[in-house]
């Protein structure tokens, strides 16, 4: 039985409660000893690539972490997701306690840890998500060297395909196909740095990549033969021209552009990717609608100017990603208990929205929400990503708060 079980606490009054134990004390002091010991193993971590759908490697070092971590049955699933469970006196309530192991840089990206004097680690990757990944680790190994036995049990899983083309499908398939779906009764992400955010709210986006083909020819000889990239351009200029809202906010992006073989050279293929997301499901519906005429209606217009006798363009809208949106509402256990647990390491939590695994579990109408793993960070999705852990231990702190809170000390 959890505290909030076993007594008519508030979560307020259950991570109170929680500070009192002389258990969780010892595992505050032993994240505070053992920094050094973090920052090595997340440097491990991180220098062990996982590109996008490419996580096998680091998601079997997590598996051999977790094990040597009191863990010996972690595991991968059928989706690659590495997955533990620490077994409490009951099966539930069952808290699942994720990072996502993809990053979003390709195969060949030089991920090795380059440490400074001050103590920033700079990687790719470091921040997004190696910071949580080392959580993960960190948070097991004080579970099993500082005594702490639960009432209800942790699922650790290291998740496959957050990022990107990914579409959470790492999340998807643990919640929605795999062994354990329909088992756990909360999910915590560790995603990125810091302290104040707590993100209770899912951001629903679609993607869609836009692939227009035609006959091709040279800029010369066949000028007026219809041309895949001014069919992109015409759609480009659509959507930039969206009146997107501010409030709710409503964002659209064009990530990645690409196609033809030389500058006297008509393509006879172009393609993009196209990133759309709001805070309101009305809203990211009426973007999608005005995208997808507009990706057609440039196609169309590109055909009208077209030289008479030359084929038409084929233009084809295909959605490669599709993140559900949703709440777990402000007065949830879980939001009160991250954010408690936040205000009483002394600093000021804030609700988020944003899209993370998190969109899943919510989707589905379990709580969940993505916490900061603590530190700091900078330059993200970029080779100069950097993390400093000043703070680390205050992130493992507030997990473990939570963590306790909703499975009980045993």
């Amino acid at each position: 039985m959890s505290i909030l079980a076993a007594t008519p606490s508030t979560p307020e009054d259950a991570v109170r409660a929680l500070l009192e134990s002389e258990r969780v004390r010892g595992a505050f002091r032993f994240f505070e000893e053992r920094a050094g010991e973090f920052d090595e193993e997340h440097a491990r971590i991180c220098a062990v690539p996982a590109p996008p759908f490419g996580e096998g490697p680091r998601a079997e070092y997590l598996r051999g972490r977790l094990a040597v971590c009191g863990l010996p049955d972690a595991r991968l699933d059928a989706e690659g997701n590495c997955v533990a469970l620490r077994r409490g006196r009951a099966r539930a309530p069952l808290l699942v306690l994720s990072a996502h192991l993809d990053t979003v840089f390709p195969a060949g990206t030089d991920c090795e840890v380059r440490r400074e004097a001050t103590g920033l680690m700079r990687a790719p990757g470091i921040a997004d998500d190696g910071c949580g990944l080392a959580a993960l680790v960190a948070l097991a190994r004080a579970f099993a060297e500082c005594g702490i036995e639960t009432a209800g049990s942790i699922l650790f899983v290291g998740t496959v395909g957050e990022e990107g083309e990914g579409d959470l499908r790492g999340a998807r398939h643990l919640l929605t196909a795999g062994e354990w779906a329909g088992a756990p009764t909360a999910f915590i992400s560790i995603d990125g740095p810091g302290l104040e955010r707590i993100t209770h709210a899912a951001l629903a986006s679609r993607r869609y990549r836009v692939t227009c083909r035609g006959a091709g020819g040279h800029s010369w000889g066949d000028f007026g033969v219809p041309n895949p990239v001014h069919a992109l351009g015409r759609a480009v200029a659509r959507l930039a021209a969206y009146p997107a809202p501010k409030r709710p906010r409503t964002t659209f992006n064009v990530g990645r552009i690409e196609g033809g073989s030389g500058v006297n050279v008509i393509p006879r293929e172009a393609r993009m990717d196209v990133d759309l997301r709001s805070e309101s499901p009305v809203e990211l519906g009426r973007l999608d609608a005005f995208f997808r005429r507009a990706a057609r209606e440039a196609a169309e217009d590109e055909n009208a100017a077209r030289r008479s006798g030359t084929p038409p363009l084929e233009v084809d809208v295909r959605l490669i990603g599709d993140r559900p949106g949703g709440a777990t509402p402000p007065e949830q256990t879980l939001v009160r208990l991250a954010v408690e647990a936040t205000r009483v390491l002394g600093t000021r939590p804030f609700l988020d929205c944003s899209s993370t695994d998190s969109n899943i579990a919510i989707s589905r109408g379990l709580p969940a929400v993505t916490i900061g793993a603590g530190g700091t960070s900078g330059n993200t999705h970029t080779l100069d990503e950097w993390y400093d852990p000043a703070g680390r231990d205050l992130g493992l702190k507030r997990a473990l708060l939570i963590a306790l809170g909703l499975v009980g000390l045993a």
